[in-house]
């Protein structure tokens, strides 16, 4: 169950991107979306993450290749450890970002509420050219397996849906400083 302090007109917006390593697509998403947030000027309402579904790759660094296309656009990603769920994030978290339909299952099958599973979304039903698609046609393929031009690929498809989440998380944050506006003092 989450906290009410979470959802405070003072509290950060908090989003998770998700993949399966925490290697490639979470981490470029967790650095595109910063990066935005911060442009639009929420960056001090909006904090981003990124974690993994396994923890195969826990502990380890970016994948060079996603490093590389990060820093070909001007992100530095030197920072990031590679790190697996935890399923306390269910109830710290605002909006879950699965990065293809796989983490996506199974993010709504470990969620411990249908209240968890609701924030739950893919990353890219932010994208108004896939948005009314089927769940199944909204992932991002894993690049691991390919050249730098998937990781081309995977930062277009990121890219496409930052406009929507920066929209979404923009009346989110807006809606949550009104209603925290209404409450008695002394509430929060």
């Amino acid at each position: 169950m989450q906290s009410t302090s979470r959802r405070s007109g003072q509290d950060p917006f908090r989003i998770i991107a998700v993949c399966t390593g925490n290697i490639c697509r979470s981490p470029m998403a967790e650095y595109m979306l910063a990066e935005a947030f911060a442009a639009a000027g929420l960056g001090d309402a909006v904090e981003v993450d990124s974690a993994g579904t396994t923890d195969y790759e826990a502990g380890r660094p970016i994948d060079p290749r996603a490093a590389r296309k990060l820093a070909s656009q001007g992100l530095t990603s030197d920072e990031h450890v590679a790190r697996a769920w935890r399923p306390d994030w269910f109830g710290e978290r605002d909006l879950i970002l699965a990065l293809d339909v796989d983490h996506f299952g199974w993010l709504q099958e470990s969620a411990p509420s249908s209240e968890a599973a609701s924030r739950v979304r893919m990353l890219r039903s932010f994208d108004p050219k896939v948005a009314a698609e089927n769940t199944l046609d909204q992932g991002i393929e894993d690049p691991w397996y390919g050249g730098h031009a998937d990781f081309d690929v995977v930062w277009d498809q990121i890219h496409d849906a930052v406009p929507g989440l920066v929209e979404h998380v923009q009346a989110a944050v807006e809606q949550r400083s009104r209603s925290a506006d209404d409450l008695p003092a002394g509430t929060l």
